[in-house]
């Protein structure tokens, strides 16, 4: 049992360091984005939130995500999942360099569509019994996708 929770641990550990590192790796690709002039003069949706909400949201995402990650990890550590795992960091980090850097918003919308497959991927198939909650910990990360995808797909249709 103390082994088991020193795993988890660890895990959780790892796993902040690399999501909160790809936070931090995507807010530098996005090069001052949501402050340019190119930004703030698209046609956004009405239900953009303030600037602040991304920041709290993006913080209890990663922690809620990490913890779901510590449990699967010690279950099922798998060079499959860290497959799935690494395309889910590429392409979070990667949405910020071609959304707000490229001003690709297309291209972006493909991109956090796919992003969020992954992360419905892992809420649909790693259930066990043991993992059958904690994949509630995705629920964060799927509605801010869910709003995040809507919120690029009205820029793709209206600018």
């Amino acid at each position: 049992m103390i082994k088991q929770n020193l795993t988890r641990t660890v895990y959780f550990i790892i796993f902040l360091a690399i999501n909160f590192g790809g936070l931090a790796l995507g807010s530098w690709l996005m090069d001052n984005g949501p402050n340019t002039a190119w930004y703030q003069n698209l046609n956004k949706a009405p239900w953009t939130p303030p600037g602040w909400v991304f920041g709290v949201a993006w913080t209890f995402i990663m922690l809620c995500f990490s913890w779901y990650l510590a449990e699967l990890f010690k279950d099922r550590n798998s060079r499959f999942l860290w497959s799935i795992y690494s395309l889910q960091v590429i392409l979070n980090v990667g949405w910020n360099w071609i959304f707000f850097n490229q001003h690709m918003v297309t291209v972006g919308l493909a991109v956090i569509s796919l992003l969020l497959i992954v992360i419905f991927y892992f809420f649909i198939t790693f259930r066990s019994d043991r993992l059958k909650y904690a994949k509630y910990l995705l629920l964060p990360y799927l509605l801010w996708l869910c709003i995040a995808t809507s919120l690029n797909a009205y820029i793709v249709l209206n600018n």
